[in-house]
């Protein structure tokens, strides 16, 4: 009985398939273990020092309505140029009406907002 080439092509497919199964569910059946690893050793890393924060306590809020240039660089993240926008967008927008308005100033977003909102006032809010 002669096969025929595409009868051919499917037994050798068919046979690749078998091979294949049977090394998949034979390679569970190995006797080696799982892996393990152990540490003994730490890292010791010298201590950072960093500066201290301003504590709100130990400074009195800075009122950024009525504040001058050098008074605003005292705030966490704001120099020269920062404290010329603020004073800037206050001489052209107006007052701040709360301190969280102080992110229309180009420039500070988000996250200089979080370090400076124990730091400033607009005078308006209650204490």
């Amino acid at each position: 009985m002669k096969i025929s080439r595409p009868e051919g092509i499917i037994l050798l497919l068919c046979a690749v398939f078998l091979a294949f199964s049977a090394g998949w569910f034979l390679r569970g059946n190995t006797a080696a273990g799982p892996l393990r690893v152990e540490t003994e050793r730490t890292l010791e890393t010298a201590p950072i020092s960093l500066p201290a924060p301003m504590e709100t306590a130990e400074m009195e809020k800075v009122n950024i309505n009525t504040a001058d240039a050098g008074t605003l660089q005292t705030l966490p993240g704001i120099g020269e140029k920062r404290a010329a926008d603020i004073i800037a967008d206050r001489e052209a927008n107006g007052p701040f009406r709360y301190p969280e308005d102080i992110t229309r100033v180009k420039g500070i977003g988000e996250e200089t907002l979080a370090e400076l909102i124990d730091y400033i006032t607009t005078g308006k809010e209650t204490q």
